[in-house]
């Protein structure tokens, strides 16, 4: 089984439970295989007219072994599916772990929907192969070798008339096992595609509603949950199939004891006792009978989902710490883009998103990117904290190549304030301390007054300990924007990226932020992205970006006086200004 290799290691970290278990098992066997033998010869005694004194020994010991055997069971289980159970806890943390290592580039072309359908659904899948799979897996050839042993010590032609029928058993857990793992695969793939869908749409349930697709979004929803239906009803009709093939087989093996050992018992050569004792180990043998074509389907719906785990796990992070790697130690000199270029890898044409980037930002200054939409600006402040790696040229930090540092100590040195902000489904307190292990309560009241958020705290129930829902959803687009701006002041980062992360903030209250955000940095490096003139204007340099290259640099005054692309754009904001003044 190829899926299975990485389990291996799994397994191994609580092979102890595993091997107890199975003693356990082996323990069970035994009492329950040794009952048949006992009513053997409680029966034989019986017809050679023996004495109540022997057949109430025997009752005795046959209702001593079934309680004994019953507990010895419930232990067995209990170790297996505990073992099963670590064994998705384990792996479960390891795949989240490994999902946190992975660059937004694998999440662009990922949906969020099979993610989790993979992370809780296909573990579970697995977690299930690894508790009764195994069991069932251990169980079913044990009961059949032991009860194979004793029936052959009884009469070995009676035992090969009673196993005749079992080749056909082998054929059909042959025949459906492959079949019964491409429609497991199919049902799993399918509950991605359907989990997709639902987490979507409640996540873009504003926008579902604002265009009233909620029908057409419902419809969607059917047809794709009437395929899920189709997929799940063809794995169920072959569960139904074997199953009822596996207790048919068991009864034929039944048939075949009663007719051939009647035969035998009139000639005289084999004693009803071994009917009743062929009879009873046949019944023993009938749940592992029926339960291998259960067995192979949780074995084989385990390896599918290990397989789609597999494609995960085997994803290398792209972006990662090197082996050897530079420690960080604060900011002396400054960031240094030089001879940048970049690619997004979802760009099928190849046209590069930044071409020759060269430009320095020193300790203490800072640098203001303007462009159109699309020029680039964002993607150069994703870079810096490696959220994507430079495909030609590098970024240095003290001169050192970012990618030679540590991937923790370099994001520590950085306050990375996305366009599109986000925040988790808690307090407002924990999402402004999100980077920190420790804030006071200073620290935090100080960075909600530079990000103006504080007269905002007036108007929340519960002020800063105040639930803001899944994204922040119960807060606007500017409440959102200075939380998260609060939450890279509260690290107090030596560098501060601001990728527009005012631009859902009104003119005014920009104009108070920026001038709060001055003082605090004065010592800091601050790289400030923004389509908005007024936001940059005070940099120290101004960078215009077009179509992924530098065409304009220089401060405010000089680029208006140039009456390039700045100035049409400065001029253009002007008049929309004095419009909405009007």
């Amino acid at each position: 089984m190829e899926s299975m290799g990485r389990l291996k290691i799994y397994l191994w970290r609580y092979w102890r439970l595993y091997l107890l278990g199975g003693l356990c098992l082996f323990g069970t066997a035994t009492l329950v295989m040794w009952i048949p033998w006992w009513i053997r010869e409680a029966v034989r005694i019986l017809e050679e007219g023996g004495s109540l004194r022997d057949v109430t020994f025997y009752a005795a010991i046959i209702g001593l072994a079934a309680l004994a055997q019953g507990g010895i069971r419930t232990y067995s289980r209990a170790l297996i599916f505990n073992a099963g159970r670590n064994v998705e806890y384990d792996l479960r943390n390891d795949l989240f772990g490994h999902l946190q290592k992975l660059p937004l580039a694998f999440y662009q072309s990922r949906r969020t929907g099979d993610l989790m359908s993979r992370v809780i659904n296909d573990i579970s899948a697995v977690r299930v192969m690894l508790g009764p799979g195994v069991l069932n897996f251990v169980n079913a050839p044990l009961y059949y070798l032991y009860a194979l042993a004793l029936m052959l010590s009884m009469d070995v032609r009676m035992t090969l008339a009673a196993l005749a029928p079992f080749p056909l058993l082998i054929y059909a857990a042959a025949k459906f096992r492959g079949r019964i793992m491409k429609a497991s695969l199919d049902v799993q793939q399918q509950m991605s595609v359907l989990s997709s869908h639902v987490q979507e749409n409640l996540s873009g349930m504003h926008v579902v509603k604002a265009y009233s697709q909620e029908k057409f979004q419902t419809q969607q929803f059917v047809a794709l949950n009437a395929d899920f239906q189709i997929k799940s009803l063809d794995l169920a009709r072959l569960r139904g199939i074997v199953t009822p093939i596996m207790q048919g087989i068991n009864g034929l093996t039944v048939l075949i004891v009663i007719w051939y050992g009647g035969v035998r018992v009139m000639r005289g050569d084999l004693l009803v006792a071994d009917i009743v004792a062929f009879i009873a180990y046949l019944n023993v043998l009938a749940w592992p009978t029926a339960a291998f074509g259960w067995m192979f389907s949780l074995v084989e719906r385990g390896r599918a989902a290990m397989k789609r785990l597999e494609e995960i796990l085997n994803t290398q992070p792209a972006i990662a710490s090197p082996t050897t790697a530079v420690p960080v130690r604060g900011l002396k000199n400054g960031v240094e883009f030089r001879d940048v270029s970049f690619v997004y890898e979802r760009q099928s044409n190849g046209h590069p998103a930044l071409e020759g980037i060269n430009f320095s930002l020193p300790v203490g200054k800072s640098v203001g990117l303007v462009g159109r939409i699309g020029s680039g600006k964002s993607t150069i402040a994703q870079l810096v904290p490696r959220l994507f790696d430079v495909a030609l040229g590098e970024i240095l930090v003290d001169g050192q190549d970012i990618r030679k540092l540590s991937l923790r100590g370099l994001r520590k040195l950085l306050g990375y304030v996305p366009q599109d902000p986000f925040l988790f489904s808690t307090s407002l307190r924990r999402n402004l301390a999100f980077g920190r292990d420790v804030v006071s309560d200073e620290e935090l009241q100080h960075a909600v007054s530079i990000a103006k958020l504080d007269r905002d705290l007036e108007i929340f129930p519960r002020g800063l300990d105040t639930v803001v829902g899944e994204r922040g959803v119960t807060l606007s687009g500017g409440q959102k924007q200075r939380a998260t701006l609060a939450r890279a002041l509260v690290m107090d980062p030596p560098v501060l990226i601001l990728d527009d992360s005012l631009s859902s903030v009104d003119a005014q209250t920009e104009a108070e932020i920026l001038q709060g955000l001055r003082s605090f940095l004065r010592e800091k490096t601050c790289l400030i992205i923004s389509h908005r003139i007024s936001a940059v204007k005070d940099a120290d340099e101004i960078l215009v970006l077009d179509e992924g290259s530098i065409i304009e640099r220089g401060s405010h005054d000089q680029l208006v006086e140039r009456g390039g692309v700045y100035a049409e754009l400065y001029q253009q904001q002007r008049l929309t200004e004095e419009l909405e003044q009007i």
